[in-house]
């Protein structure tokens, strides 16, 4: 019940980072299916370009082999000699499709999962070993799954074999008249045909056993909602030390604000609510905010500036429009230049009339 309840709790998508995590501990998205397919794939298409030939160099040998099989003395050692030889025979036959099969594995593997490196698999594990654990996994709703899948795709890949079979019923009552090895190229052909139907019906098969198996997978690894809080902390940091950081941040700026507030040019303020002070020297393209603030910021910028005869000019529509759409030791947007302009004339006017 315990077990039921926690699947019941995890109603959250997992996350990329537990995908990630997933693979690197070499639990995939694993389709048998997949395999099996690649490997008849591989087999039929191996003994339709390669078959004949190789059916026939190893029909060649054995012939010469068994034409002269009394000239072979009757001792161990020529038994040795002839069972080497035999299985070297078949060893050359079998090397091509064996390797091919081989790769075709590979191949399927690759094409589900990439490459993982991981003994994780290797470790014991005690629930492995556990009588309930085991008894789960027999009769549980996986494993009726994959017996009824079994017993669905036997039946399926037998009614189309059957069929094809019974429709060539009548060339399989003359083979068993004719010579072997005048029977070799109507066999290789039928088996063609047979391993063709099998494979577009293992198609069908492997491509809904894949689809599965990503279901299960994700189904597997689906959070609880505090599963899904504590990668959240674990990859982008808890809120608590997040809004330190943003604090922290602000009372940095703040302080390299009201260092430079001495440098500015002029304070434009809307009475009580917002202060922008701008800098502004000749050879400037535009001029700069160096500080800006609302409320209580606001009346500690021009408190600042009265120090330090920075002055103060009341514009409250200009204050309010360069306030949101002006940024710290940036220049002013150049639908305000116009404006600024005016406002820094007028300073610079009076600081000549005071000179």
């Amino acid at each position: 019940m315990a077990e039921g309840t926690e699947d019941e709790d995890r109603t959250e998508e997992p996350t990329q980072r537990r995908l990630d995590q997933a693979i690197e501990r070499g639990d995939v998205a694993n389709s048998v299916e997949i395999n099996t397919f690649f490997i008849l794939g591989t087999f039929t298409l191996v003994l339709l370009l390669a078959g004949g030939p190789l059916a026939r160099a190893a029909l060649g040998e054995m012939r010469g082999f068994l034409m002269n099989a009394h000239t072979i003395p009757s001792d161990g050692h020529a038994y040795e000699v002839m069972a080497g030889r035999g299985l070297l025979i078949w060893l050359k036959a079998l090397a091509i499709p064996a390797g091919a099969i081989v790769i075709a594995i590979i191949a399927a593997g690759f094409l589900q999962h990439p490459l993982v490196f991981t003994t994780e698999t290797l470790q014991p594990k005690f629930d492995r070993i556990s009588p309930m654990a085991g008894l789960k996994r027999m009769f549980g709703t996986e494993a009726l799954f994959q017996f009824g899948k079994g017993l669905a795709k036997m039946a399926v890949v037998g009614v189309v074999a059957g069929t094809i079979l019974w429709s060539d019923r009548d060339r399989l009552e003359v083979f068993a008249r004719l010579d072997p090895a005048a029977c070799l190229p109507a066999i290789l052909s039928l088996a063609l045909k047979l391993l063709g139907g099998v494979l577009a019906v293992f198609l069908v098969i492997t491509l809904g056993d894949a689809l599965y198996q990503r279901y299960r997978w994700r189904q597997r690894l689906r959070m609880s909602k505090e599963e899904l809080k504590q990668e959240m902390k674990e990859s982008e940091g808890s809120p608590e030390v997040k809004g330190r950081m943003r604090q922290l941040r602000a009372a940095r700026v703040k302080k390299r604000m009201m260092a430079a507030i001495p440098t500015a040019t002029v304070i434009v303020t809307n009475p009580t609510h917002y202060a922008v002070a701008l800098r502004y020297e000749a050879g400037m393209q535009a001029p700069v905010c160096v500080a800006k603030g609302v409320d209580s910021l606001a009346l500690r910028i021009r408190a600042v500036a009265a120090e330090h005869d920075v002055p103060v000019l009341e514009n409250p529509p200009l204050a309010r429009a360069l306030h949101a759409t002006v940024e710290i030791d940036e220049e002013i947007p150049a639908e305000h230049y116009k404006a600024v302009a005016e406002v820094i004339g007028f300073v610079l006017r009076l600081r000549k009339r005071a000179a």
